[in-house]
C-alpha cells in the first residue's frame, strides 16, 4: 500500500505555503497524483520537496534545481547528478566568497569616506 501525503501535511512539515508546492508542480519539479482536485504526494515527491527546499536555502535557482533533478532521471543517473551537484556547489561557494570579498572592500571604503567626512568637518570647525 502506498503512503500518500496531502498538500496540507507537506506544507505543515516543511513550513511552506500551498502556493509554493503548486509552483514547484507548475515548474515540473514534482508530479503529485490527482484525484479530482486533490493532490496526492508520494514519498518520492516528499523527498524531492525536501531537496528542492535545501537547494533554495543554499541559493540555487529553480532552473539549477531543475537541471540537477533532470540529470538524475537520465544517464548517467545518480553519478551524473552528484558530479553536477558538486560542480554547482563549487560555483556557489566561489560566488559567495567573491560577494564576501566585495562586502569587505565596501565596508573599508565606507570607513574611509566616513573618516574623510569627520576630518573635513573638524577642519571647518563643525563638531559631530
Amino acid at each position: 500500500m502506498h503512503k500518500y501525503y496531502s498538500i496540507t501535511e507537506l506544507t505543515r512539515e516543511f513550513g511552506v505555503s500551498t502556493r509554493t508546492l503548486r509552483f514547484y508542480e507548475d515548474e515540473g519539479l514534482i508530479h503529485p497524483e490527482r484525484r479530482g482536485r486533490t493532490r496526492l504526494f508520494r514519498a518520492a515527491d516528499r523527498r524531492l520537496i525536501q531537496e528542492i527546499l535545501r537547494g533554495r536555502r543554499i541559493g540555487f535557482t529553480i532552473a539549477e534545481i531543475r537541471e540537477i533533478v533532470q540529470v538524475y532521471k537520465e544517464p548517467p543517473g545518480e553519478m551524473g547528478q552528484l558530479k553536477l551537484l558538486m560542480k554547482r556547489l563549487d560555483e556557489k561557494r566561489e560566488d559567495l566568497r567573491q560577494k564576501r570579498k566585495d562586502i569587505e572592500e565596501t565596508l573599508v571604503e565606507l570607513d574611509n569616506v566616513e573618516e574623510a567626512c569627520l576630518t573635513r568637518l573638524a577642519e571647518i570647525g563643525v563638531g559631530t
